[in-house]
């Protein structure tokens, strides 16, 4: 199911944004154009991830320090060792939608 969150402009650069979507919460991160949504909930030690510190791609947690890839939900360092759920997403005409239930 397609859900629309915001449009593009309203997502601030190299940051984090909460998304509460039916019963998924969603860490969701603009990169330029692009536009990244992982569950919200650190796998190690359920912070938030949005408001992590991005940098080269991942998303740090702010509890324990633990990166996680943006793109793919991989923890690439302990103390998480379990990856995060990703959601896809889609920029149509300057607005951001994100995809739940299909493979998420």
């Amino acid at each position: 199911m397609e859900i629309e969150l915001a449009p593009l402009v309203d997502l601030p650069e190299g940051r984090g944004v909460r998304a509460d979507v039916g019963s998924e919460r969603i860490a969701v991160f603009r990169i330029g154009e692009t536009v990244h949504a992982i569950g919200d909930r650190c796998s190690h030690a359920e912070a938030s991830l949005s408001e992590g510190d991005v940098f080269d791609g991942e998303v740090e947690c702010p509890r324990h320090g633990s990166p996680f890839d943006l793109t793919t939900g991989e923890p690439r360092a302990l103390p998480a060792t379990t990856p995060v759920p990703v959601y896809p997403t889609v920029v149509r005409d300057g607005v951001v939608y994100v995809i739940i239930g299909e493979g998420s």
